[in-house]
């Protein structure tokens, strides 16, 4: 596997080896020891799977206080992928890393723990996979608002379909220290 450092720290780039022929491909989707050595040190401990149509966007999510670091792949489809780095006190604070997800690419998109994190499908749908650091808490759920002027990202859709819940998120700028994960060296 190759593992790619992206330009905010700790947030990493996975291309799997895959071995294909005319028969189709295999691929490792995931082993501790290899992961661990590319850097990531956390445990993953619940494995997400998501289904969307064109246009659907889901984010900018995050926990608090039980942060979760994600690990990303597309099965199949395509999705645009964003980390945004939310630790309050971090040097890349606000800042953002995107990727270009799909089943043909068959990359990974590690975003550690203390980020934001969000995705719009580009394809015709996109099965997402996504395995967790920590167990879904529904009380710490928290959003960021997706076309937050402060980020700037630019988002391959203009007016996507966005569940009521981040249709009401924040911008970052207007979250409290409090509400936000705090950035540890």
């Amino acid at each position: 596997m190759k593992v790619i450092e992206r330009k905010i720290s700790g947030v990493l780039e996975i291309e799997p080896q895959v071995f294909g022929d005319q028969r189709g491909f295999f691929l490792e989707t995931f082993n501790s020891e290899r992961y661990l050595q590319a850097g990531i040190k956390e445990s993953f401990v619940q494995d997400n799977l998501s289904f969307s149509k064109k246009g659907i966007l889901r984010g900018l999510h995050f926990q608090m206080p039980m942060e979760q670091g994600k690990l990303v792949q597309v099965y199949s489809g395509e999705v645009f992928d964003v980390a945004v780095d939310i630790r309050h006190g971090s040097p890349t604070f606000g800042c953002w890393e995107s990727i270009v997800l799909s089943g043909e690419n068959k990359k990974q998109f590690y975003v550690p723990p203390g980020f934001a994190h969000g995705f719009v499908v580009t394809s015709g749908e996109a099965l997402f996979s996504y395995k967790c650091t920590d167990l879904y808490n529904p009380a710490g759920e928290c959003s960021i608002k997706w076309d937050d002027p402060g980020l700037d990202i630019p988002w391959p859709v203009e007016m996507p379909t966005l569940s009521s819940k981040d249709g009401d998120a924040r911008k970052l700028s207007e979250l409290t220290e409090a509400e936000l994960p705090r950035y540890e060296k």
